[in-house]
């Protein structure tokens, strides 16, 4: 297993598979990748099933256990199932973020391929402001979220970007993951870097310290040193990379793009290494190379630690009570 000059090993990968989405997220950044494409463009240039299948069994080379697959939205390709199918003879720990648009229909046959949890996107219960934030239906992602859970995808994790709009969700959301089992809800903190409107942002801080003072338990997980938050039947755990030079410090990830490009850190485009036409032997050159290359955004490639200028104040969330989950 290589480490990189930081003492960091490598062990997940992140897979972007598409551009393309059929949402439209205010906050979107696209893995760092810049707009993303509509569902309908043409991308003869997208990763292909076997491509995937070769990064991944040279990573499992270098010590990667653990792949997930993102986009754009991966579920507009119709070769999901095949991506999957053949990245689990190589690597067994696979999942998948996911809008959950279009996935009821094919939770079932993500399963059978081999998938084992998944990530989904919900900023808000209310259909009108997920519209809002989402530019999609809120009705279809619950269904999916169920079919999910029915098919045994567990956990279902669902993804909440803490930014001005949604920060009043967050007791909400809790009541709502509380109240099924096998769900559970990560709060990741807004990327004013890779997003233009960095007046969305606001203190995460705050965000923090609430749910210190209202759970029942805090645990610390070996990935990126994040927070969990335990609220009776309720599982928070809290993505907080801005900033953060001991998220930074404890990051095991590398990720490759749509293209095939492995690419060291998601705030950066200028560590890009093409993989395609790669020999064996090239190619285990380049996992080398943007493993052994790896540099801390927060705390090395940005050295300084400056708090964000821009955050907004909390109004609402600071005096919520504490969520209860429900037991209907």
């Amino acid at each position: 297993m290589l480490t990189d000059a930081y003492g960091r090993a490598v062990t997940d990968l992140r897979i972007s598979v598409t551009k393309r989405c059929n949402f439209g997220c205010v906050y979107c950044h696209d893995e760092g990748l810049g707009p993303v494409a509509p569902p309908g463009a043409a991308h003869p240039d997208e990763i292909t099933p076997d491509e995937v299948e070769r990064l991944v069994a040279i990573g499992r080379e270098f010590g990667i256990r653990s792949v997930k697959f993102t986009g754009g939205e991966p579920l507009v390709r119709s070769d999901l199932e095949e991506i999957l199918a053949r990245t689990v003879r190589q690597v067994d720990d696979v999942s998948l973020t996911t809008n959950g648009s279009m996935l009821e229909a094919r939770a079932e046959s993500l399963r059978v391929a081999g998938l084992k949890r998944v990530n989904v996107s919900v900023d808000s219960l209310d259909p009108d402001e997920f519209r809002s934030i989402r530019g999609g239906a809120l009705a279809p992602v619950l269904r999916g979220i169920r079919a999910a859970l029915r098919v045994g995808l567990l956990p279902v994790k669902l993804n909440l970007v803490v930014f001005a709009r949604t920060v009043e969700n967050i007791p909400e959301m809790i009541d709502y993951v509380g109240a099924s089992e096998g769900l559970k809800l990560q709060l990741i903190e807004f990327m004013p870097e890779l997003v233009a409107d960095r007046a969305l942002a606001v203190d995460i801080g705050e965000v923090r310290r609430w749910l210190e003072s209202h759970a029942t338990r805090v645990l610390v997980r070996e990935m990126h040193h994040r927070r969990i938050y335990l609220f009776n039947r309720a599982e928070v755990e809290l993505v907080d990379p801005v900033q953060n030079p001991e998220f930074c410090a404890n990051c095991h990830r590398v990720r490759i793009t749509h293209r095939g490009e492995l690419k060291g850190c998601l705030n950066r485009n200028d560590d890009l290494i093409p993989t395609r036409g790669l020999s064996d032997a090239e190619l285990r050159a380049a996992f080398r190379r943007v493993i052994t290359e790896r540099v801390p955004f927060y705390g090395g490639y940005v050295a300084a630690h400056v708090r964000p200028a821009a955050a907004a104040p909390l109004l609402r969330i600071a005096d919520a009570p504490p969520a209860v989950p429900s037991t209907e």
